[in-house]
């Protein structure tokens, strides 16, 4: 009994923001200050504002409790001002939760890459087992984007409606739970099924992850810290392409005449322990204040950042000087819209998914929603288009070379056309699922030249701006995607795709920066995921037509590719300058 009541006490200190000793104090004192003002919703005072622009405050009756805003608080001995959403996050200070946060949140970016690229490790492998071809590939490869289009749309409108994190709980179970299905089809079709429901919870994670942290973040470090989770990414490709190399070739598991459990399969059922990491580590992080400020709930948004303060200060939640939060004009307006009485929660939902999927295409979004889809349109064609066929053609390099062993030179168009037409891919060839260690290694380097690109992002995002950085990438990425064709052996095969891989990974960070900031709060999760889902669409025809013309008309591939990414990247030019901005 007396542990039990020291128990109580403890979790009360940390409830309250003053366990000094707990590694998460503040974390975790901002969910238990949620869940304890859950359905508090906002009061709205009546009548007009005093003038065009000017801001609404909105009084928390803490004069009745000694707070007065504006002044000295004489009882807790802090300074008490009114602040808007910006002001008030940079109160809270930057240190440890922002770094916690990070890491959770990188580690979901993370755990999507490593489930997304996974697949380009598996086809050389699973060719066998699966009875796979070329095209039948590019499908394979391109099923989890399909199903990414429905769940984008689908979970970022439903994060705009109920809330970030409990979507992304949410899909990090369901996603651990199909790729562990996954990896016990023994069929082609019921493999495809999973990878789609894969797709399907995946596609909510890029639309509701990228607000949730944004929204956390002070508009002087959001581009560099957006730019860092980006670089999540990277390690995500680092951390499957080396997975794969230990796993893979070592032939581990069992096989009998009904089930087939191999190297392959075990290597899927490794990827998807970051997934369910994740779905535990959200469980100690809070809503995003932003999210509830947009939906009148302004209690448990000054919850959210006392215990902010708490966790990057040490100081107790009631030094945080903040006791009244500014509202402008154009959120009162969405918060009076948010008051509106409608009977039933998911009568509510629906209305919200509807109506932010209407505004998004209307002006002025309009013009920022048609941009975005098709900067990520053809940005996505190149970058998985390509990306996921690396290892593919390190394969078909490999191949080449043991069965010419005195040919020194060969272009990627000379080695497509023996492996088609007399070695493993034609119709009188053996099928092999044994893969090279090199194959490995050369995915290894080209994921790792992501690295130091990651780097200048993260440096120089904030100095030279999201639209440099995009258009940089998209011309250099072009380039390096035009003179594949002209490559003659596997070496400068390998050092073009490293290239690509550096300069392409800086235009991924640049996209997410400025795709999450353009779009307003209450439509931030909507419009991103509108904007996925025709990145998406790029990942899917960027695929299958590559698989398809990559065999029957070589030089294609590679040029379109080109000319889509310098022509998409330079569409960013007529979006607005989001560096070192507010979020609208």
């Amino acid at each position: 009994m007396k542990h039990a009541a020291n128990t109580d006490v403890k979790d009360d200190r940390v409830a309250n923001g003053d366990s000094k000793d707990h590694p998460l104090a503040g974390v975790v004192a901002v969910s238990l200050h949620e869940k304890s003002l859950a359905n508090q919703q906002l009061s709205l005072p009546h009548g007009p504002l005093n003038g065009a622009g000017e801001r609404a405050i909105v009084s928390k009756q803490l004069e009745a409790k000694g707070g007065g805003a504006g002044g000295a608080d004489p009882e807790r001995g802090a300074y008490s001002i009114k602040a808007d959403f910006e002001q008030a996050i940079e109160l809270t200070g930057y240190g440890r939760f922002h770094y916690i946060l990070l890491a959770i949140c990188g580690l979901v970016s993370t755990s999507e890459e490593m489930d997304v690229i996974s697949m380009s490790f598996i086809l050389p492998s699973a060719q066998c087992d699966l009875d796979l071809n070329t095209q039948s590939k590019g499908w394979l490869n391109s099923i989890i984007f399909i199903g990414m289009m429905f769940g984008a749309y689908v979970w970022g409108s439903v994060a705009d409606s109920l809330g970030r994190k409990k979507v992304l709980i949410v899909i990090s179970i369901m996603n651990a739970f199909c790729i562990v299905a996954s990896s016990f089809s023994q069929t082609y079709e019921v493999f495809m099924v999973f990878r789609f429901l894969n797709g399907v919870a995946l596609g909510g994670s890029g639309p509701v992850i990228w607000p949730y942290f944004a929204e956390f973040q002070p508009k002087s470090k959001r581009g560099s810290m957006l730019s860092f989770m980006a670089a999540f990414w990277t390690i995500g490709n680092l951390l499957v392409a080396g997975l794969a190399w230990l796993i893979i070739p070592t032939g581990i598991g069992i096989t009998t005449p009904a089930f087939t459990y191999n190297s392959w399969r075990i290597f899927l059922l490794v990827c998807s322990i970051p997934s369910f990491i994740v779905a535990a580590l959200l469980l100690y992080l809070p809503e995003s204040p932003k999210f509830l400020l947009s939906q009148g709930k302004i209690d448990e948004a000054l919850a959210i950042f006392r215990g902010i303060y708490v966790t990057n200060t040490g100081k107790s939640k009631d030094q945080y000087p903040v006791k009244e939060l500014l509202i402008d004009d154009k959120l009162r307006e969405e918060l009076e819209a948010v008051t509106k009485p409608i009977k039933n929660k998911y009568k509510r939902m629906l209305y919200d998914i509807l109506d932010n999927s209407k505004q998004v295409f209307m002006s002025p979004i309009l013009k920022f929603t048609i941009i975005s889809i098709t900067i990520n349109f053809t940005f996505h064609i190149g970058y998985y288009g390509l990306m996921m066929w690396f290892p593919e053609l390190f394969n078909r390099f490999d191949e080449f070379t043991r069965a010419h062993p005195g040919v020194e030179d060969a272009s990627v168009c000379q080695v497509t056309d023996y492996v088609v037409g007399m070695g493993s891919h034609s119709q009188t060839g053996v099928c092999s699922a044994t893969i090279p260690s090199t194959v490995f290694m050369e995915s290894l380097i080209t994921v790792a030249a992501a690295l130091p690109a990651n780097v200048v992002a993260v440096l120089g995002m904030d100095r030279l701006g999201r639209k440099f950085f995009l258009v940089f990438s998209t011309m250099a990425a072009g380039a390096c995607s035009a003179s594949m064709y002209f490559v003659t052996n596997q070496h400068q095969n390998l050092a073009v795709s490293a290239v690509f891989s550096g300069v392409i990974s800086m235009g991924n960070a640049s996209l997410d920066c400025l795709i999450t900031e353009v779009f307003p709060t209450n439509l931030r999760a909507t419009g991103v995921a509108i904007s996925m889902v025709a990145a998406r669409l790029g990942g899917i025809i960027g695929n299958v037509v590559i698989a398809t013309l990559l065999d029957l008309y070589c030089p294609a591939p590679t040029f379109i590719v080109a000319v889509l990414l310098a022509g998409g990247g330079l569409m960013c030019l007529f979006l607005p300058n989001t560096t070192r901005t507010a979020l609208s």
